[in-house]
């Protein structure tokens, strides 16, 4: 704490700021850089120094809810710098993150927690609160519920202490955290549908077998020990920092990472992050109590939580600056962010710091600043990949999609790709369904949202009615995946699979190149990343023609096979 009370005490005698620790004098925190004094503080840097018995006074005031506030912080601190985390622990990295840095303009940091042994910073409180068991507490056991990472920092701290624990995680968790629970030698107990069912059954557990029971976020020890990732943060960046971003579930993390920075350096923003669908804690601060969710989302597993602890609540109540609110596609974006900075894949809670600090950019127009991202995981099961690439673009604000009608006359679809050939496609889909009009799927690749208007207009001015889909979650989920299906008006339709190489013009030459009497009637392209596109192509050419399409298939060097005679293609498509 320092003193700021700079000639306001009782006997007149003025007095410079002293270090409330070392009780040097100081114009600023020992713990921080350029604290203007001149400004309002928060924390224990804004408490003055008050000394009692005060002359004239009879007894001292009650305490308010700051002084209380102020006691907080103070136990905090010391249990953080007291906090037992680096037996399992390691401390992990504050990386720069140049290309993210580069496009927000601001310098970007990562405080690398994906990096832990299990992944995730939550083997810091699990092995804090473990750690501090009396050894007779420790012989009988202890018992957790939890989906993922809480359950491997809870194993990995039994198997370093010697001590049993069983961990019960719901019927739905993937097989692959709940094998990495148990390869670390703790017993898995499968209880319920989520994460409810199964804490209720972990507390059933405690009661009938006396084992103690480990809280994944509301607990003072958990709280010590995750706000020792704050800790390090200052002290990996003892210049400026404008914000530090922090993903909230059940609120351990952004209470024990507010209760140090507030305490040391309280000048630093804190700004909790949460999913739209899981924000437990954001609504219970405005609410000014908790409040219980009905649902939650499932994409960030780990920040789903319907009812957040008393003790974090308390705690984020009072110190975090500021809350928002991010969606999938914005967290897809952020994973891809990460990985392009870093060559690390984060799990959805470990990106979720990353996608507010982008939104929290963007809002308040701030440029050259600090900004500090906790990437607090990485256990993302390897088949969530697909869903991260596809919503990646979209999230990003990179992919505009279109639904664009044309007249079925010939010579229109070759016009419309005329019109998109300078840019990246990355979805086109289209099948015949009317003697009037057709109904085609576009996706572009663009630089930003406001992009998507341009394109818009230009389809308007070629004579297309165009649909602007971005917003649009039916198509982003799956219409986009289910254009087509059978057609009455597909007499003499062959069908092919291409592969054709990814570069510009590649597809304009084969539609060239096509006779004038035949004509396209289904056609499907999605972009993969891949060298070469794989392309579904259904053309109507008469049986006296047949010869020249064998003719034209081989002039063009690309490969590909039939599929008239597929029967998938016989039962859904013909």
């Amino acid at each position: 704490m320092v003193d700021t009370n700079q000639g306001g005490l009782p006997d007149g005698r003025t007095n410079p700021p002293r270090n409330w620790i070392t009780g040097q004098e100081t114009t600023r925190s020992n713990f921080g850089l350029g604290r203007d004094l001149s400004q309002p503080q928060r924390g224990l840097a804004a408490v003055k120094r008050v000394v009692w018995p005060q002359p004239g006074v009879a007894k001292r005031p009650p305490m308010t809810r700051m002084d209380r506030m102020d006691k907080t912080l103070l136990d905090y601190l010391q249990r953080i710098l007291n906090a037992r985390v680096y037996d399992v622990a390691i401390e992990t990295a504050l990386d720069p993150a140049p290309k993210l840095s580069k496009r927000l303009d601001n310098r970007v940091w990562l405080k690398r927690e994906d990096t832990q042994p299990v992944f995730s910073f939550k083997l810091r409180g699990a092995y804090n609160k473990m750690a501090r068991l009396s050894q007779a507490e420790r012989s009988r056991g202890v018992v957790c519920a939890s989906a993922g990472n809480h359950a491997q920092g809870v194993a990995l701290s039994a198997r370093k202490l010697g001590c049993r624990a069983t961990i019960v995680m719901p019927v739905t968790t993937p097989q692959l955290k709940s094998d990495a629970v148990a390869s670390l030698g703790a017993d898995v107990v499968f209880h319920g549908e989520s994460y409810s069912d199964a804490h209720t059954h972990a507390t059933r557990l405690a009661d009938q077998h006396g084992f103690v029971f480990v809280h994944p976020f509301d607990d003072p020890d958990v709280i010590a020990g995750q706000g020792t990732i704050g800790m390090e943060i200052l002290r990996q960046h003892q210049h400026p920092i404008h914000a530090v971003f922090v993903a909230v579930g059940g609120g351990g993390l952004i209470a024990g990472v507010a209760a140090y920075i507030k305490a040391v350096r309280p000048e630093i923003k804190v700004i909790g992050v949460q999913m739209v669908d899981s924000d437990a804690m954001m609504r219970s601060v405005r609410a000014k109590q908790r409040v219980r969710l009905d649902d939650v989302g499932l994409f960030s597993d780990g920040t789903a939580v319907k009812y957040v602890g008393e003790e974090t609540f308390r705690i984020a109540r009072n110190l975090v600056d500021e809350f928002i609110t991010v969606d999938s596609d914005s967290v897809c974006a952020a994973i891809k962010d990460a990985f392009e900075d870093t060559r690390s894949i984060m799990e959805p809670a470990g990106a979720i710091g990353i996608a507010g600090m982008k939104q929290y950019v963007a809002k308040n127009k701030i440029q050259d600043q600090s900004l500090v991202a906790i990437t607090c995981g990485a256990n993302i099961n390897f088949d969530r990949l697909r869903f991260v690439a596809e919503r990646a673009e979209v999230g990003e604000e990179r992919e505009a999609l279109f639904a664009i009608t044309i007249p079925e006359e010939r010579g229109s679809f070759k016009k419309l790709c005329e019109l998109v050939r300078q840019r990246s496609v990355t979805e086109f889909s289209y099948r015949l369904s009317d003697n009037d009009h057709a109904h085609v799927l576009v996706g572009l690749t663009t630089e930003d949202r406001s992009e998507a208007a341009l394109i818009g207009q230009t389809f308007s001015d070629a004579g297309f009615a165009a649909v602007n889909l971005v917003d649009d979650e039916l198509s982003k989920q799956h219409l986009r995946y289910m254009v087509g299906g059978r057609s009455p008006l597909t007499e003499n339709e062959r069908l092919f699979r291409f592969e054709f190489p990814e570069r510009p013009g590649a597809l304009m030459r084969f539609l060239s190149s096509m006779a004038p009497g035949w004509n396209i009637s289904l056609f499907h392209y999605r972009n993969h990343g891949a060298d070469y596109g794989r392309i579904l192509v259904g053309i109507q050419v008469p049986p006296n023609d047949h010869a020249a399409l064998q003719a034209f298939l081989g002039d063009r060097g690309y490969p590909f096979a039939e599929e008239t005679e597929n029967p998938v293609y016989q039962m859904f498509l013909r």
